[in-house]
């Protein structure tokens, strides 16, 4: 006697995919069983394929099932075969977790920048001295030229009163008026109350 010899394989032992959907969606656990024996498999292999990593790939494998178990009467036989449906969900489950794990990193490395930006204070403190110093330039420039050189010399270069003196050719006490004279000038320039 001959077997019969189906083509496509061997004729099914029990309810396709589609139909167990369906009983999953009425909330009958043993068919569920029968679903998570048959799309395993093949979810976390798809899921292993997009995250590479193995355990991370078990966690999302594992959501997705649930999913399955939680969003089961949502699958329209119409719109696709079940297998596809689940594996769109693992699909999509598996990049949002490579999207989320990106999104951490960016959020990591922000954090990390933002830990070698200097401080507000000394960024503040690092303007207010720019600012001074431009101000201070600008106020010195309103001097006559004796006076700015008197104060130049005596003030940035550290010179005494008589080395003033000597250097610009002049008395001693005309380098003591004009540096007086050019330091009220720069007080009031300035808005440095006496």
């Amino acid at each position: 006697m001959k077997q019969a010899v189906h083509i496509g394989g061997p004729a099914s032992a029990g309810p396709d995919l589609q139909e167990l959907l369906g009983q999953v969606a009425r909330g009958d656990q043993a068919a569920f069983a029968q679903v998570y024996d048959m799309v395993c498999g093949p979810v976390l292999g798809l899921v292993r394929s997009v995250l590479r990593d193995p355990a991370q790939s078990e966690e999302v494998a594992q959501e997705v099932l649930l999913e399955v178990w939680r969003s089961a009467p949502r699958f329209q036989a119409s719109r696709g075969s079940g297998m596809t449906w689940v594996l769109t969900l693992a699909h999509r489950r598996a990049v949002d977790r490579v999207r989320s794990a990106q999104a951490s990193s960016d959020r990591e490395h922000r954090a990390a920048l933002l830990d070698r930006t200097p401080a507000f204070d000394e960024v503040t403190e690092q303007v207010e001295s720019r600012l001074e110093r431009e101000q201070v330039r600008r106020c010195v420039r309103t001097l006559t030229e004796l006076q700015r050189q008197s104060v130049t010399l005596a003030y940035y270069q550290g010179l005494a009163y008589r080395e003033v003196a000597e250097l610009l050719s002049v008395p001693l006490g005309t380098v003591k008026t004009r540096l007086r004279d050019g330091l009220i000038r720069l007080r009031d320039c300035l808005g440095v109350n006496a």
